[in-house]
């Protein structure tokens, strides 16, 4: 198979085919990167007006972007219908201050295919032919309030009549360095309509930020060819299908229009804008050269008809440019169904199909060049002016190692256009159904020592690197571990796996479990706290914050997350073991802390623990300055976190590490109080297999009653971050005269913590919803079919375990499905969405969904950790 082979030879070195890729951002205004403001006001600093005409010093962004690996060639599609006050450049959004719930892209674009060497690509831009509604969308929501819904694109005019283009870009690679480039216009409207189509290929600014650096060079060869010369890429020729105008510019701001600086001589960033819109045609380069160019179709579609335009990158070609254009571009589609119908090749519902072949499109498309090099941003670059004064004690000036400059799945290119560690975890799960080279990669990369603090901690993401996230890598690692093992199996079924990936990931992450136990654990007592977690606004307090209450609070999340890291570290130990005893010991370690912890967070005593036996769940509890402990007693994830502790232990794991066993069963005799804690170790469950967890059976029960009530936790969609029982029953913390409330809030977040645009009140997210499902299996393992419980609570009906985790699965799956009215509960209650066939089938992955009825909500193209519905789909067989 074609894009196995393209794999195996990237994989093995023979040829680079992941060097170029859709590695361009979809927002580089408004970033922490671009931020050279004295208090960190990012969004502000440089704004989506201010992008065109600046030049960005880290990165570039544009429409259905394309680059090599480090962004210094970068090729995108700028269009104008005539009416716009601006060329549209790049994706429009609201910033966090201008959304009523925060931040929020307000465009409608889809990635609806991919394969991971980027042989073939296709994604689907929406432009509507009259004026883009920029200030009504911005006076709109600005007029809402945050109990009142988004204004979105699709609620404004901008689709009446069908007026609008479906703009198709397409890549395939024709090799790895030879890339095609088809753009299909079609115009969904009942009259002949105009558009300006303009590629766009340019180079990243390098040269203006330190001396000595070669300038690239663009320059127009003749009507339909331009080349581009770099001292590092080499040489590539533009080839046009047709005689479009060529418009050159170079990559610098525009200091005439951004600061005044009426002398200013040069042919800018934003001249294209100024060609077009404004008919200036001093603004180009009339000899056709420079650092940014475009080719310029002016072109007129018919009513319900298209046009194609063709356009090819590449090095070295030989032959002429479109003599095999279109057999290439077929064959790689072809090649793509070829990847797909392989994987999918246990499914037969077209649909599932669809779904999971779009989420994993929007997974490969979410691939980003980041470029942050900490203690250059914090100094300043020679030459330019100085940085302000205050940023040497602000943001992230404690993380003057870290220089990232490498290709890293992002959550969200628009929102979220910025790695963050647990999100990241999750991706590679889903990458790794389709690459875990590159899944083990993105593992590894986070834990190098470029990225990894000196003291162990794994950075959060750029807004805020000393934030922590949930510890969820070694979990990751394992899985993706077990995914690459079990496809490798299927080639040499005696291959033990990629063991030098778990060996160097697990030595970096016992540095890290050492910075959570030394930093995270006030008291050394095993109990941690950790902060917000990665859970925004679930609680009554931020829990990053200094607490109203003075005091601190001992986190029913962070102390499972824990407990959690330690059984994933042991297994991960136990199989680096069968090659190396010296692991055995390692194992040993991560055993005994687990029981600790486990001790510590049940027990009663001292106001340690964390179990409230009256209301038979887990909650945090805050910690007095004057000795008093009080139980913060909402029902949200933080108490179903538990669940995610555990791991079952069979003969086959544990026969061939004698000195881990012997020890272990020493420990549990020894100390039958711990062992007495976690399970009912001496009691063989199914298959002989043994049973580590938080939770005995009776607390477990408990956990699954309340978590599986459709009255609280359980929606038709998933399982619920707070339960529904919040709704009536708002939890009220009274201190000083003050009440602080945690209500239940289905959708978006009615509260401003964390800039408003992500919810933890209510509801569901898929990355804790995927290790529900996880642990619900592992539980299985241990129970096996003869242990049912009632599902949904209080239905009379009882299931196995492995059957709840499956009807989660469907239930999460229901999101993106046509249910009974052929309605996707995704898109909400929008007709057209759901109805009209230009749009019904193409699908975003939000950042979380309403925990009442579906609809996406937050960030639209977090496919990110969404995109585990790709392996939710999967049939485990895989």
């Amino acid at each position: 198979m074609k894009e196995h082979e393209r794999l195996e030879e990237a994989d093995g070195g023979r040829a680079p085919w992941r060097l170029w890729g859709p590695y361009l951002s979809d927002r580089q205004w408004g970033t922490v990167r671009e931020d050279y403001s004295p208090y960190g006001t990012a969004w502000d600093y440089l704004s989506h007006d201010q992008a065109r005409s600046h030049a960005y010093r880290w990165g570039e962004d544009g429409i259905a972007g394309f680059s090599d690996d480090h962004q210094r060639l970068c090729l995108a599609l700028a269009l104008w219908n005539g009416k716009d006050p601006i060329l549209k450049e790049r994706i429009f959004g609201l910033t966090n201050s201008e959304g009523n719930h925060g931040e929020d892209c307000k465009e409608l674009y889809y990635f609806l295919d991919a394969t991971p060497t980027h042989s073939y690509l296709k994604m689907l831009y929406k432009y509507p032919q009259r004026e883009f509604p920029y200030a009504w969308l911005v006076e709109e929501n600005r007029r809402r309030s945050k109990l009142d819904p988004e204004f979105e694109l699709i609620d404004t005019d901008a689709f009446h009549e069908d007026r609008y283009f479906d703009v198709f870009v397409e890549y395939a690679k024709a090799g790895p360095k030879d890339i095609l480039t088809q753009i299909t216009v079609c115009n969904r409207g009942p009259e002949s309509a105009p558009i300006h189509l303009l590629p766009q290929l340019w180079f990243r600014n390098t040269w203006s930020w330190e001396s000595g650096i070669a300038m690239p060079s663009l320059e127009a060869l003749s009507d339909n060819t331009v080349t581009a010369k770099h001292s590092v890429l080499g040489e590539y020729g533009l080839y046009l299908d047709g005689t479009p105008s060529f418009l050159f510019c170079d990559n610098e701001t525009n200091a005439r229009r951004l600061f005044g600086m009426q002398g200013a001589k040069g042919y800018f960033k934003d001249a294209f804008h100024e060609f077009l819109i404004q008919g200036n045609s001093k603004a180009v380069n009339p000899l056709r050269k420079g650092t940014k160019c475009a080719a310029h179709f002016e072109l007129t579609i018919p009513a319900g008809g298209e046009i194609k335009v063709r356009l090819r990158l590449a090095a070295h070609l030989e032959t002429p440019p479109f003599a095999d254009f279109d057999t290439v571009l077929v064959s790689r589609h072809q090649e793509a169904d070829e990847f797909y119908n392989d994987l999918q090749k246990e499914s037969s519902d077209p649909d599932v199909k669809a779904i999971q072949r779009q989420a994993l499109a929007g997974m490969i498309w979410s691939k980003q060049y980041f470029y942050y090099d900490v203690r250059q941003w914090l100094q300043g670059d020679p030459g330019q002016p100085a940085p302000p004064p205050e940023r040497k004690h602000g943001r992230n000036h404690e993380w003057t190692h870290l220089t990232n400059a490498d290709v890293v799945s992002m959550p969200d290119k628009w929102e979220y256009p910025w790695y963050a560690a647990w999100d990241l975890a999750f991706h590679t799960i889903s990458l790794a159904l389709i690459d875990p080279e590159f899944a083990k990669q993105q593992l590894l990369l986070i834990t190098k020592v470029w990225y990894m603090h000196p003291n162990g901690q794994l950075p959060a993401y750029e807004w805020a690197f000393s934030d922590v996230n949930p510890p969820v890598h070694a979990w990751a690692a394992w899985r993706v571990f077990e995914i690459d093992r079990k496809r490798r199996r299927a080639r040499q079924p005696n291959d033990a796996g990629d063991r030098a990936f778990l060996e160097r990931v697990f030595h970096k992450l016992l540095l890290n479990f050492t910075w959570w136990v030394n930093r995270k654990d006030a008291f050394g007592r095993n109990i941690f706290q950790g902060g917000f977690l990665g859970l925004d606004n679930i609680g009554v307090f931020d829990r990053s914050a200094p607490l109203p209450t003075g005091g601190y609070i001992n986190q029913s999340d962070g102390t499972s997350w824990m407990a959690m890291y330690c059984l994933n570290l042991l297994r991960i130990a136990l199989e680096l073991a069968k090659q190396d005893i010296v692991y055995e010991d390692i194992a040993t370690k991560f055993f005994e802390h687990f029981l600790q912890i486990a001790e510590s967070m049940t027990t009663t005593g001292e106001g340690l623990g964390l179990w409230d036996e009256t209301d038979q769940f887990f909650y945090d509890v805050l910690n007095l300055p004057n000795g008093q402990t009080i139980p913060l007693r909402v029902r949200s994830m933080v108490g179903l976190i538990p669940l995610f502790a555990v791991e079952t232990l069979g003969p086959e794991l544990l026969d061939p590490v004698p000195e881990f066993t012997k020890r272990m069963e020493w420990y549990l005799d020894h100390r039958p109080d711990m062992a007495a804690l976690v399970s009912r170790w001496h009691v063989p469950g199914a298959g002989e297999r043994r049973l580590l967890s938080l939770l005995r059976g009776h607390r477990m029960k408990a956990l699954l009653r309340r978590m599986l009530d459709e009255s609280e936790f359980l929606s038709e969609y998933g399982v619920r971050a707070v339960s529904r029982y919040h709704l009536k029953n708002p939890y009220t913390f009274r201190w000083n005269g003050n009440s602080m409330s945690v209500e239940y809030q289905p959708g978006e977040s009615t509260s401003g913590l964390f800039g408003g645009n992500s919810n933890w009140r209510g509801p569901v997210w898929f990355p804790v919803n995927y290790l529900i499902i996880e642990s619900l299996q592992k539980f299985h393992h241990y129970y096996g079919d003869d242990f049912k419980i009632e599902c949904p609570t209080g239905s009379g009906c009882y299931i196995t375990i492995n059957e709840v985790a499956v009807e989660l699965g469907r239930r999460l799956m229901r999101i993106f499905g046509r249910n009974e009215k052929g309605h996707r509960p995704v898109f909400g209650q929008n007709d057209r969405l759901q109805s009209d066939p230009h749009f019904r089938d193409y699908i975003n992955f939000h950042e979380y969904f309403h925990g009442d009825n579906g609809r996406g909500v937050g960030a639209s193209h977090q496919t990110g950790w969404t995109g585990l519905i790709a392996k939710i789909i999967q049939p485990r067989s895989e």
